[in-house]
């Protein structure tokens, strides 16, 4: 076998009984010295018997044979209980080749050493651990021996040249025991070292930059590539927070306090050295009490998030300033349309003598086109006092079939134009909440609106007012056009509408936006379940909330009506309609004709706006 087989070459490896770990096999060199050893031993005994040699040195060499050609049982059973036998048998042979020739005295006193020798060919720290006790123990048990005088000492001639077979044994030994641990210990740490400068080369050829500061935040090794605009030299001569801009320097080194007591902190800042870059450094406190950063140049996604951040809160202020507009334009656009409206009424009445056909003709399209308008300008006030956070609700305790009730008064004359049957389904008794009536009854009338408005003549639409434990639900439902599956996810948001273009003509598409809206401002949610060509379905669910006690509010002082009034027509129907809703009635009954004291008024006056 060459030497460098002798060196190298190796078993399979070896099970420790231990989960995960195993022991590198035996190398075939391991096995190569114990058989020289034997031969060498071998050679040595022949040698002597032809002095002849006294039996107890035979004996003595006999047994040192042993362990050598004990070693080739490693080749097919080879484990760590296999190498710990293997020593304890050179302990067994040592303790009895020296003890036999004279103990620590004798020639082979040196052979005390065999196990930790052994050890050493085997290369494994425990059983070099092992070795060495072993030694110690044969050593002192011979040192007994040697006391004791039990034993004789072999003569001149014999004592030479058992000498000269001992320590050349134990030389040559040692040699060849040496060179394959050297040559070990060489490739781990040949193995180690090219690892380190992978490593290195890897730290330093990465585009980030990663640093290393101590326990007091100073800069103590630095690899990769620098970032755009850092100055490197500052960094290790003056710390980290030297390298950024001077309004940034507080928050670096506020970051590198939070990773040396919290173990991360993240930060960016701009480099002093260049004022157009934006450098990101995430900091992480190591076990070792040191703290490890990592830096790169993040001008570009810093510049572009800034631009998204410069963009959405120009965006947020233009959408905030147009819906503060739109709502602070509620008085400037409804009074004078209302002005209009009222006027255009009185004109198609004919409430003051009688007027041209075509005249009256004008005055119906006037009035329509303002109510049109009117209901459009409506719906997009609330929705812009409710973007604008405006919409105040007004709380109070009442019975919720009261506005509900009033919202199906008000459509059945819109409903019986069409030819549309409106059913409702409410509890008999009372269903107390406290919630904003005008908001309920907002939302009843803009959903019934709806459903009247997308229903073919001959159709019907149902409203049923169905109380629970913790709330109550307002569910409508229409036998109309229906809305198709691709459309349902995106309508409820404003301005959102669905179908043909003469279909979208007919509103907004702000009523169910405002119905969701209000639904949850008042706590609730509002769902929505169609299908083309059959109808919808939607469902306000509201939370029931006991009632808080609220001072008693003062009732309005009826307005006089002033002497030589222009109109006083129009005051006296309005005094008798606000006497009619004082009365108490029941808020089931169905109310569908006009009271005698308002005969000479349209509908404009509680017609619901149009979503």
């Amino acid at each position: 076998m060459s030497l460098k087989a002798y060196l190298q070459d190796e078993t399979a490896d070896v099970a420790t009984g231990i989960p995960g770990l195993r022991l590198p096999g035996v190398r075939l060199g391991v096995v190569v010295w114990h058989l020289c050893w034997a031969g060498y031993c071998l050679f040595g005994l022949l040698g002597l018997l032809l002095l002849p040699a006294s039996p107890f040195v035979i004996a003595a060499l006999v047994m040192i044979t042993l362990p050598g050609a004990a070693c080739v049982i490693l080749l097919s059973r080879d484990s760590q209980f296999m190498r710990q036998a293997l020593m304890w048998v050179w302990a067994v042979a040592a303790l009895f080749a020296v003890g036999l020739t004279g103990g620590i005295s004798g020639p082979l006193a040196v052979w005390c050493a065999l196990p930790l020798l052994a050890a050493m060919v085997l290369n494994q720290r425990t059983l070099v651990t092992l070795g060495a006790s072993l030694a110690f123990g044969i050593t002192l048990f011979n040192i007994m021996i040697s006391v004791w005088h039990g034993v004789r000492v072999p003569d001149e001639q014999e004592g030479f040249w058992l000498s000269v077979i001992a320590n050349v044994s134990i030389v040559a030994g040692l040699g060849l025991a040496v060179l394959p641990a050297l040559r070990t210990r060489s490739e781990r740490a040949n193995e180690a070292e090219e690892v380190r400068d992978r490593l290195l080369k890897l730290l330093t050829e990465q585009p980030g930059l990663l640093i290393c500061l101590d326990g007091d935040g100073r800069v103590v090794a630095a690899y990769g590539e620098t970032p755009a605009g850092l100055d490197m030299k500052a960094m290790l001569q003056f710390g980290l927070a030297a390298t950024a801009h001077v309004p940034d320097r507080l928050a670096v080194k506020a970051a590198v306090e939070t990773a040396a007591l919290d173990g991360r902190a993240d930060v960016g800042f701009t480099p002093h050295a260049g004022m157009d870059h934006y450098v990101l450094l995430s900091l992480r406190k190591g076990n070792d009490g040191r703290i490890y950063g990592v830096m790169h140049d993040a001008s570009l996604s810093h510049a572009h998030e800034t631009s998204l951040e410069a963009a959405r809160a120009e965006a947020e202020s233009l959408n905030a300033g147009k819906t503060q507009f739109l709502a602070s334009m509620s008085h400037e656009l409804r009074t004078p349309l209302n002005a209009v409206i009222g006027f255009s009424d009185i004109m198609r009445l004919q409430m003051f003598g009688e007027m041209p056909p075509k005249y009256a003709e004008y005055a119906q399209l006037i009035w329509e086109s303002g109510q049109h308008v009117l209901d459009m300008i409506n719906d997009v006030l609330d929705m812009s006092k409710i973007e604008a956070q405006r919409y105040e609700l007004a709380l109070e305790g009442f019975d919720m079939r009261e506005p509900v009730s009033a919202a199906l008064r008000l459509i059945r004359g819109q409903a019986h134009e069409k030819n549309i049957d409106i059913l409702s389904d409410m509890p008999q008794t009372p269903v107390t909440v406290t919630a904003d009536k005008r908001a309920i009854k907002q939302i009843c009338l803009n959903l019934l609106s709806n459903a009247v408005k997308f229903t073919p003549p001959g159709g019907d639409v149902r409203l049923a007012l169905d109380p629970r434990e913790d709330g109550v639900d307002i569910i409508i439902t229409d036998t109309g056009i229906g809305i198709s599956a691709e459309d349902l996810s995106r309508i409820g948001q404003p301005y959102e509408q669905s179908g043909p273009a003469e279909q979208k003509a007919m509103g907004t598409g702000l009523g169910l936006s405002i119905v969701r809206a209000m639904a949850q401002l008042l706590g609730g949610t509002m769902t929505l379940a169609s299908t083309l060509g059959e109808g919808t379905t939607v469902t306000v669910s509201l939370p029931v909330v006991q009632a808080d006690e609220q001072p008693e509010l003062p009732m309005p002082v009826p307005v006089q009506p002033e002497h030589g009034s222009a109109i006083p027509g129009v005051v006296q129907s309005l005094e008798a309609f606000a006497r009619a809703a004082l009365q108490p009635h029941n808020p089931l009954e169905d109310i569908s004709h006009t009271p005698d004291s308002l005969s000479r008024f349209s509908d404009f006056v509680i017609r619901p706006p149009k979503s």
